[in-house]
């Protein structure tokens, strides 16, 4: 897909070394809360998109609203914003509650999604980063970007649980921009042999990844798995490996797919670029297999920006090469690479453990309940990476 670029800012977000990691692959602003008013009607069906789900009028509001002017969307915000709108409204279209699940997405919104996805260079599909990166806004602006600070833009059904998912997969963003941050840096002194600055580097990566669990091991607080499989889960699955749509979904007036059904994953975590990066810094290699497949795949949901991060790391040196190095053999830096590999390994292994209490527990009735909102079969994967990881020690 060809990437059309939006707004001065995206140059510079496709230069790692220049690029504000304050809050990590965030925005370094607060994403933009609603489209001018031009965009009003579509802004006030997503204000009362929770209720509108609840009746009969959810399609029909939908299939109502006027054209979409994609060509009126002027900055990078403002596209982030709008295909943020469309998703949801494109998921609850699809799987709204007490309705057969629909199997064309209707030609108003179908041509707009398509004409943003277009512009942003990502497939017409709720991702990660419409859901999550992009659908948060601050009470106090001047405060942190982390739970009990922050709500979501747009809701599917709302509430505290699908608030507090979202919010916690955003906190987790942000702190992982201090890691991000060292990762270009790292890997330049790794080119010059700087072993205390490659330390630093490591150690700073152990400590977010382990700032980072601590914030995903408060899931359980107020995201209880039950009302997450039933109330949140249903709205992010796609359109591919989807049992309810074995033909993928028509995007009903889009020239470019001829009319033909197309196969599209669902939302996911395996959206987001932090774990892809930090296993490119750790010099971290995972067998070819199914998940590793699906991975890849998962980039061309990723904003343009950080799929090109990820590009960028796993095509620099990694600080594994330089601590095998026996010359540049630090006191401390084994200890050093080998805490950032383990801090990798306990993340992994809890969202694992999230996984099967979130999903394989709750849905061991379901014919979806072994696979993920992305469409695949999970739980054997996931387990091999965990220790594929552990295998990096050295």
């Amino acid at each position: 897909m060809t990437q059309e670029v939006v707004d001065p800012l995206y140059a510079a977000l496709m230069s790692p070394g220049t690029r504000d990691y304050t809050h990590g692959f965030l925005p370094p602003e607060d994403p933009l809360p609603r489209l001018p008013e031009l965009f009003e009607e579509w802004e006030q069906t997503g204000d009362v998109l929770p209720k509108l789900a609840l009746t009969r009028h959810i399609r029909p509001a939908i299939e109502d609203l006027p054209s979409f002017a994609v060509d009126r969307l002027d900055t990078l915000a403002e596209h982030e914003r709008a295909m943020s709108l469309l998703s949801f409204l494109a998921n609850m279209y699809v799987f709204a509650p007490d309705h057969p699940v629909a199997t064309a997405i209707p030609r108003n919104l179908a041509l707009a999604w398509h004409g943003v996805a277009c512009r942003l260079g990502r497939p017409p599909m709720l991702t990660y980063a419409s859901q999550v990166m992009y659908n948060w806004r601050r009470f106090d602006k001047q405060g942190p970007v982390e739970v009990g600070n922050l709500r979501m833009l747009l809701n599917f059904l709302g509430g505290m649980d699908e608030e507090w998912f979202v919010t916690i997969h955003v906190h987790i963003e942000a702190v992982a921009g201090r890691a991000l941050s060292l990762l270009i840096p790292g890997q330049e002194a790794v080119l010059r042999g700087e072993s205390e600055t490659i330390a630093h580097c490591l150690d700073a990566v152990a400590e977010t990844l382990r700032e980072m669990r601590s914030i995903l091991e408060r899931m359980t607080e107020r995201c209880d798995p039950n009302t997450y499989y039933h109330r949140v889960r249903p709205y992010m699955f796609g359109w591919k490996n989807n049992p309810e749509l074995p033909e993928g979904m028509v995007y009903s007036g889009v020239e470019a797919y001829g009319g033909m059904p197309q196969q599209f994953r669902g939302e996911t975590g395996a959206q987001s670029a932090v774990i892809y990066a930090v296993d490119g810094f750790l010099g971290i290699d995972h067998g070819y297999d199914e998940m590793r497949a699906y991975l890849m795949e998962m980039r061309d949901y990723m904003p343009v920006q950080d799929r090109h991060f990820i590009e960028t790391v796993e095509g620099g040196p990694s600080a594994r090469a330089h601590v095998l190095d026996r010359k540049s053999d630090l006191p401390g830096l084994r200890k050093s690479y080998n805490e950032a590999v383990e801090a990798l390994y306990e993340f992994r292994r809890l969202h694992i453990e999230y996984a099967a209490m979130y999903v394989l527990k709750p849905g061991q009735k379901e014919s979806k309940g072994h696979v993920g909102t992305g469409g695949t079969p999970f739980t054997v994967y996931l387990k091999k990476h965990i220790d594929e990881t552990l295998a990096h020690r050295i």
